[in-house]
C-alpha cells in the first residue's frame, strides 16, 4: 500500500508540472516587454533616454540608442507593438553580431521610419536586404502598430499590422541578440519624435 501511495504521489506531481503555467512563456512565446515592465531583460547601448512611462517603454531624446536583448537568438519569431510618429526613426535590429556597436551592417535592420529619404527602405523594409514595393509604402505614424518578424535560416519575413511587407534571403548573419532602436529623426540629424514599445515577445523556432 505504501509503495502504491508513493507511485501515485509521483505521478500526481508529474502531471501538475506538465500543466504548470510559466509566466511569459505561453505557447512558446517569451514576453520581454509588457506595458511598462521588462526593462531588466535588456542591456542599454547608446545614449537614448529609455524609461517606463504611460504604460509603455519610451525614448525621445539622445542621438542613438538601443535596448538589446540579453539573450541571443538564431531562428525565431518576434511580435512587437510600437507607437511612432511619421518622423520617428526607429526599428528592430536582429541577429546582431556585435553587442557594443549596433549598425545596419552587423545586424538586419527592420525599419520604422515613414519619412526616410530613401523610402523603399523605410517602414516595413529590411534595410539593404528587402525593399518595400514602390509605390506601395507603409505608414506607421500616429497610431499603434504590430510588427511580426520571422527569421528562419536565410529566410526573413516582415509583417506590419498583419500584412506582409517584405520577404528576403540573406545568409550573412546567422544568430545574435536583437535590439529596439531610437535614433534622431532627420537626415540632417534633427531630433525627430520618440518611440514607444508596449509589448515585445520572441519565440525560438
Amino acid at each position: 500500500m505504501k509503495r502504491l501511495l508513493v507511485v501515485t504521489a509521483v505521478v500526481g506531481t508529474l502531471v501538475a508540472c506538465a500543466n504548470m503555467h510559466i509566466p511569459g512563456m505561453a505557447g512558446g512565446w517569451e514576453t520581454l516587454l509588457d506595458g511598462d515592465k521588462g526593462l531588466e531583460n535588456f542591456d542599454r547601448v547608446g545614449d537614448a533616454n529609455w524609461r517606463a512611462e504611460g504604460g509603455a517603454i519610451v525614448a525621445d531624446q539622445g542621438k542613438s540608442g538601443f535596448l538589446l536583448t540579453k539573450k541571443s537568438y538564431k531562428d525565431f519569431e518576434i511580435r512587437a507593438e510600437f507607437y511612432a510618429e511619421s518622423d520617428t526613426n526607429s526599428g528592430i535590429f536582429i541577429r546582431c553580431n556585435n553587442r557594443e556597436k549596433i549598425t545596419g551592417t552587423n545586424c538586419y535592420e527592420v525599419n520604422i521610419w515613414d519619412t526616410r529619404p530613401e523610402p523603399k527602405f523605410g517602414t516595413g523594409a529590411i534595410v539593404d536586404v528587402a525593399a518595400v514595393p514602390v509605390p506601395i509604402q507603409n505608414k506607421a505614424g500616429g497610431h499603434w502598430n504590430t510588427y511580426e518578424i520571422t527569421a528562419k535560416g536565410s529566410q526573413l519575413v516582415v509583417k506590419l499590422n498583419g500584412v506582409q511587407t517584405v520577404t528576403g534571403q540573406d545568409a550573412k548573419l546567422a544568430e545574435g541578440p536583437f535590439g529596439l532602436q531610437y535614433a534622431t529623426g532627420g537626415a540632417n540629424g534633427a531630433q525627430g519624435s520618440g518611440i514607444k514599445w508596449r509589448k515585445v515577445q520572441v519565440r525560438p523556432l
